[in-house]
């Protein structure tokens, strides 16, 4: 297989993984964040609206990052393999890029939407760099250890709060539900004036590149890099594995992640969302069973690949991945520019059900203008940017007919 058409396949993934991550994003675009970990905090969930929630939870959540996170740590695997085969030191380029994607994602946080992930991708990406020339079995075990911990993080603090203060608790407790103080400041500040926005979208923020990266995004994200370094190193994400591996993988990997988040579910369910079990035990199924379903998705996505079926879709797909972190920008700005009170003012009375039109559209237009650009220009917008800053020098962005 050549080097373009390993880096098709790997494109393709991208894409996938960009445009399915917004299945679950645009619930934390048009509604208060509370309703992203618990939707009976706000939203109806009756009729098609709980069964969108339902089957977003059971195949998107959670699990379109994982795959997303795994490509990021492919594209250090394949930086790396780059700069030996081409004798050039790659750590200041690498960490040059890190350095954008920090810069760029503290300000779509603070100034776009809470929900970034370049940030914290930035600060992953530069730890998982330490492990590119470790051996693929020493990756594997690494990242399942990295994968572990947040889940024993979140057992422990179950398990502690036996031991808080009780009005600690309950003041925990009181963001969790339909009475949380979240939900109306978010209707006031978002539903609002552009202005009015940045102090409710500040607190939000600092509170994901704190105290959420250090109890779970960094061990969740890391580990998933590290995943995606080895299994670019056993060529399953350039489809180099047999048909018969694949299908194996795809059959153990659905099977493992479909019995855990529906069995996690169920638990939930039976609890009636209680907090805090929910929130720190119940939630550990699908973070378990997330990881399996990504490689399922990898797995039918490298069989569609190979198979040459579809291929405009996966043309479609290849150009969006391509353009991944353009991509990923434009879907903030179409989806405040959508819900929020500068734009269109539809914070918060967008139901579930009519949230999917909202991505659907998002989509068509991703892969439409995503295959237009690259029709006349090399890169990306923003691509194009980081790359002159990594390099340190500015390359052509318009094709030369």
């Amino acid at each position: 297989m050549s080097s373009r058409q390993r880096h098709d396949s790997l494109d393709m993934l991208r894409g996938f993984a960009i445009l399915g991550i917004l299945v679950m994003n645009i619930q934390a675009f048009s509604m208060p964040w509370p309703a992203y970990a618990n939707p009976f905090a706000y939203g109806d969930m009756s009729g098609l609206n709980g069964i969108v929630y339902f089957a977003s939870h059971v195949f998107f959540d959670t699990k379109f990052y994982s795959l997303f996170a795994m490509m990021f740590g492919a594209g250090l695997a394949l930086m790396a393999e780059r700069a030996s085969h081409e004798g050039v030191w790659a750590s200041g380029r690498h960490y040059r890029r890190m350095l954008f994607l920090a810069i760029v994602g503290l300000l779509h946080g603070f100034f776009i939407w809470y929900g970034d992930i370049l940030f914290i991708y930035a600060v992953c990406g530069s730890v998982a760099w330490l492990f590119r020339r470790r051996r693929t079995a020493t990756l594997l075990i690494v990242a399942a250890l990295f994968l572990i911990i947040p889940i024993l993080l979140a057992l422990f603090v179950n398990w502690s709060m036996q031991f808080w203060p009780e009005e600690t608790v309950r003041g925990l407790e009181m963001w969790w539900g339909a009475a949380s103080p979240a939900v109306a400041a978010d209707l006031a500040a978002y539903s609002g004036a552009y202005s009015e926005q940045l102090a409710v979208r500040a607190e939000t923020y600092l509170s994901v590149i704190t105290w959420g990266l250090v109890t779970t995004v960094f061990w969740h994200a890391t580990g998933l890099m590290l995943l995606g370094m080895a299994l670019y190193r056993l060529g399953l994400l350039t489809a180099q594995a047999s048909s018969r591996h694949y299908l194996l993988i795809a059959i153990i990997g659905s099977a493992i992640g479909l019995l855990m988040t529906l069995w996690g579910l169920q638990e939930i369910g039976a609890r009636d969302w209680a907090f805090p079990w929910t929130k720190f035990v119940g939630r550990q199924f699908n973070n378990i069973g997330a990881p399996f379903m990504a490689l399922a998705y990898l797995s039918l996505l490298m069989l569609l690949y190979r198979s040459g079926l579809a291929r405009r879709l996966q043309a479609g797909l290849q150009a969006v991945g391509r353009t991944a972190l353009s991509n990923y920008l434009l879907q903030s700005l179409i989806c405040t520019t959508v819900f929020y009170g500068h734009g269109l003012g539809l914070f918060g009375e967008v139901s579930r059900s009519q949230q999917l039109l909202v991505v659907f559209a998002i989509w068509l237009v991703q892969i439409l203008l995503s295959s237009y650009w690259l029709r006349h220009f090399r890169q990306g917008p923003v691509e194009w940017v980081a790359r002159g800053f990594s390099h340190l020098q500015i390359a052509p962005l318009r094709k030369v007919r």
